[in-house]
């Protein structure tokens, strides 16, 4: 019994780096398993993928004394207030449709006191389907990523969704 054990082990040891071998992305292909074409130019050197944009996101925020609850565009980068915190959102990340949807953004939170000095009370990443896996310890905020904002929407949005409420209004008069 024991030696069909351990020869079974061998046997499992020995087919293992063969099944990974069939498993394995050829060298040629990127990350999302395109092939270069030939006809690029670079004789099947990978092109370097453009430097992605970084996204705002879409948050709310809980004031726990009012019981309201706001919605809020925060844009890459650009510092949003809520209360007496400070929210900047460094970047967002969304999976693609064909996956489980999620999305999660790199969120900067400070809270300016009376005193007009900041504390930081949040520097990290949250989860829109997990808030409570890195949540915001505040006494009188809480806050929470919504969804990622629409990259074209961070460049020109104001003046598209104006324009795009303006001719909804002129269609109903």
């Amino acid at each position: 019994m024991r030696r069909s054990f351990i020869a079974l082990v061998g046997i499992m040891l020995c087919a293992a780096p063969l099944c990974a071998q069939e498993n394995a992305v050829p060298a040629a292909q990127g990350p999302a398993g395109a092939v270069p074409s030939a006809s690029s130019g670079d004789n099947g050197k990978e092109q370097e993928a453009p430097a992605r944009v970084p996204v705002g996101g879409v948050l709310q925020g809980l004031d726990k004394v009012t019981a309201r609850i706001s919605e809020f565009e925060a844009p890459a980068g650009v510092m949003v207030p809520f209360g007496s915190l400070r929210i900047t959102v460094r970047d967002c990340h969304k999976r693609p449709p064909e996956e489980t949807p999620e999305s999660a953004a790199f969120v900067v939170i400070d809270d300016i006191g009376a005193d007009d000095r900041a504390v930081r009370y949040f520097s990290g990443w949250m989860f829109a389907s997990s808030p409570a896996l890195s949540a915001l310890e505040h006494p009188v905020y809480d806050v929470w990523v919504v969804d990622c904002m629409k990259s074209s929407s961070t460049s020109s949005g104001s003046s598209d969704t104006n324009s795009a409420d303006t001719s909804k209004a002129e269609e109903s008069n």
